[in-house]
């Protein structure tokens, strides 16, 4: 199993727009940041977790041949707003798309023109919608030879998910991990966590709240993710313990 980081940015992206911090104006490749999101892949199976913002790019640059699912972890703009780039991949057959109940709702209201009839010319994505229930724990998602279990998660007061595959776990956008989750956990040996800056923020891991999490899981190895303009990429990579890294785009774990 190959997991390409296909954007490790917060919501703004870095650089940001109208921004001079160092970050935003380093020469380091790592600090362009795009919208989260990743790709997971085996030799019979393609998965995409959230259509960032920049997902276009993103497919472009690492040359995604195809795509057997999507599947979403929640639905503010910077992580489905690419929706309508995996039109090329949903010509011969209509993608299925996962994520809970608020974020299924809000995909068919804002994508409406996908589910209505509408004159031929441009194209629409054809997906298929399924929700998640937040509340069975044992839920698994079965994509072709991938096994994914959703993981509850909070952001702020929202529920989001996570999810796992096998040992490892991709878990954005969070600030809680409820205590029923970390059940779903046992075992992680490789975990991306959401971890936005050195501070404190009411719906984001600080970096140390993201480390601290990451013990308690017992990951053998960690990468920050959704990472703003507050830490240059090479700074932090040094300040990190053994087992700590940031992710940049194009990481492949």
């Amino acid at each position: 199993m190959l997991i390409t980081v296909l954007g490790s940015g917060t919501s703004y992206g870095v650089p940001t727009i109208n921004c001079n911090c160092p970050v935003c104006l380093s020469n380091d490749s790592h600090d362009k940041r795009t919208r989260a999101s990743i790709w997971i892949k085996t030799n019979n199976t393609s998965v995409i977790i959230d259509t960032a913002t920049d997902f276009r790019t993103q497919a472009l640059r690492e040359k995604i041949p195809n795509i057997d699912a999507l599947l979403v972890t929640h639905c503010h703009a910077d992580h489905i707003h690419g929706l309508d780039d995996i039109r090329p991949y949903s010509f011969e057959k209509p993608i299925p798309v996962y994520g809970n109940k608020w974020t299924i709702k809000e995909i068919h209201s804002r994508f409406s023109y996908i589910f209505q009839a509408t004159q031929k010319g441009g194209g629409k994505p054809q997906i298929q919608l399924n929700t998640i229930n937040n509340e069975n724990q044992n839920s698994i998602i079965t994509i072709g030879d991938l096994n994914f279990i959703p993981i509850p998660l909070k952001h702020g007061k929202l529920d989001v998910l996570g999810y796992r595959v096998g040992n490892f776990a991709y878990l954005t956008d969070c600030n809680k991990i409820p205590e029923e989750s970390y059940e779903l956990l046992k075992g992680i040996k490789y975990l991306i966590i959401d971890a936005l800056r050195y501070r404190q923020h009411p719906t984001h891991f600080s970096f140390a709240e993201a480390m601290e999490e990451s013990k308690k899981i017992g990951a053998e190895k960690t990468w920050f993710t959704h990472l703003c303009h507050d830490a240059l990429h090479k700074k932090l990579e040094q300040e990190l313990p053994y087992g700590f890294y940031p992710a940049f785009d194009g990481l492949k774990i």
